[in-house]
């Protein structure tokens, strides 16, 4: 039986770059899109769409009857920088979003669910680097406070209602197709931007702030693979570390002026430090490589290269 999909939050980074994977892989009509508005032009043409309020029961129940879904990616969320400047906006969309799917799932109108967790869970307690799968979480940011508890929802809901949801702690996220959404590991894709239309970044972090990156390409696959993984390999039902590589601002900048030498950099940190500098610098995920064999493709250099590739020729086009 061919799973029928719904996406809640479709429109954001991404949500549209893993709509339009499961599109291409299990066909357009199997894969119901959906936001709280239609922000995304191209996304919204390109199939089945619904304007749904993810805080909204009523909105999703009627969506995955509509449509026969027995599958749902929970994208929908208020990030880390954003969330900062609106925390009970951050907090009601986090929660409620998460409650209301893990609930229809519990009454066995849907069989699995993805959510999204973050580094973000973690704070600055937690070891900074390779920070383990299982350690002290003590988030200072209401987006990472969200995730600490929705990852406990999560545990929850599968140890007491037998719920199949799985969840990756992502890194920072870096692609060319859709433009930042509010993180604090928006600059890895800010400075390609202007790199190519100014020559010149100003961060908004140090130069020396380490952090967690991964290639949109390769947070998909991981997205994916941990659903198509056979339920007794997912023994993390909280949510599994998940990494790449780890970089600074100062390393990317350097790998940048390998194919653009007139690339220039300068700093002046902002609020968005204090929340770098309470993250981990890097994480050790051996428990997804190991549990369902993890693992990535996308080092710094190749990185680097098909960013600044694919930003050229979506300039010029």
């Amino acid at each position: 039986m061919v799973s029928k999909i719904l996406i809640i939050g479709a429109c954001g980074q991404i949500g549209s770059e893993l709509t339009n994977k499961l599109r291409a892989e299990l066909g357009v009509n199997n894969v119901i899109a959906s936001d709280i508005r239609e922000s995304n032009v191209e996304l919204v043409a390109s199939g089945p769409f619904e304007i749904i309020d993810a805080k909204n029961l009523d909105q999703i129940s009627d969506c995955v009857k509509k449509y026969d879904i027995n599958t749902v990616y929970l994208m929908a969320a208020l990030l880390s920088a954003t969330g900062e400047k609106y925390p009970e906006k951050a907090w009601n969309l986090n929660m409620e979003s998460l409650l209301n799917v893990l609930n229809l799932a519990k009454e066995r109108l849907i069989d699995k669910v993805f959510w999204p967790s973050s580094i973000a869970v973690f704070g600055p307690t937690t070891p900074k680097v390779n920070t383990p799968q299982k350690t002290i979480m003590e988030p200072t940011t209401v987006y990472g406070i969200t995730k600490q508890v929705g990852e406990r929802w999560c545990e929850y809901y599968h140890n007491n209602y037998g719920v199949d949801v799985r969840s990756l702690r992502y890194p920072g996220i870096i692609s060319w197709k859709t433009l930042p959404g509010g993180g604090t590991t928006d600059y890895a894709i800010e400075i390609f931007h202007k790199a190519i239309k100014d020559g010149h970044y100003n961060c908004f972090l140090t130069e020396n702030t380490a952090l967690p990156m991964m290639y949109m390409e390769d947070a998909v696959k991981a997205t994916l693979d941990i659903m198509e993984a056979d339920a007794e390999d997912v023994k993390i039902r909280s949510s599994y570390n998940l990494s790449a590589i780890s970089f600074t601002p100062k390393e990317l900048a350097l790998e940048i002026t390998k194919q653009l030498p007139e690339f220039t950099i300068s700093y002046k940190p902002d609020f968005r430090q204090k929340i770098a500098d309470s993250w981990p610098s890097s994480i050790d995920d051996s428990s997804a490589r190991g549990d369902w064999n993890w693992n990535h493709s996308y080092d710094l250099e190749a990185i680097t290269k098909e960013m600044l590739l694919q930003l050229r020729e979506k300039a010029v086009s």
